[in-house]
């Protein structure tokens, strides 16, 4: 029973009797669904970790060259970028894979396709947190 029950019936004089039922506690359906709730909560905190992005394949990013690698190339070496936006005025895709911790080290893969007008890749920059193997 809500507040708003319990003032309804005091205007319409049935009195405190009929309150007395109510005990105060929560109604099983709502302990029922604080408990998933708290369960689900455990579980993530023991997971500690969330993802976003896609991943894409990294062997691959050697293969790009500058003033000559295609936006269709890339689009194939990589398929659909995770983010696509302008960049001092070029066309730039982005493929990213972030895996963020709460215990351990954050993983992020990080790759940036900058365009010229014609399509051709004019830049690129990939990072690796922490670095690849091979890679320093």
């Amino acid at each position: 029973m809500c507040l708003i029950d319990f003032v309804r019936l005091r205007l319409t004089g049935r009195g405190y009797a009929a309150c007395v039922r109510d005990s105060g506690r929560p109604s099983s359906r709502s302990a029922s669904r604080a408990r998933v709730t708290a369960s689900v909560l455990i579980a993530l905190a023991l997971a500690a970790c969330l993802t976003v992005g896609r991943e894409f394949p990294v062997d691959k990013v050697s293969g790009i060259a500058i003033g000559n690698t295609t936006r269709d190339e890339i689009h194939r070496m990589f398929g659909e970028p995770w983010r696509t936006g302008l960049e001092d005025g070029r066309r730039t895709w982005t493929y990213g894979h972030y895996r963020y911790k709460l215990f351990g080290t954050t993983e992020t893969l990080d790759l940036v396709v900058r365009f010229d007008p014609n399509g051709v890749v004019a830049s690129y920059t990939f990072n690796a947190a922490p670095p690849l193997p091979g890679t320093l």
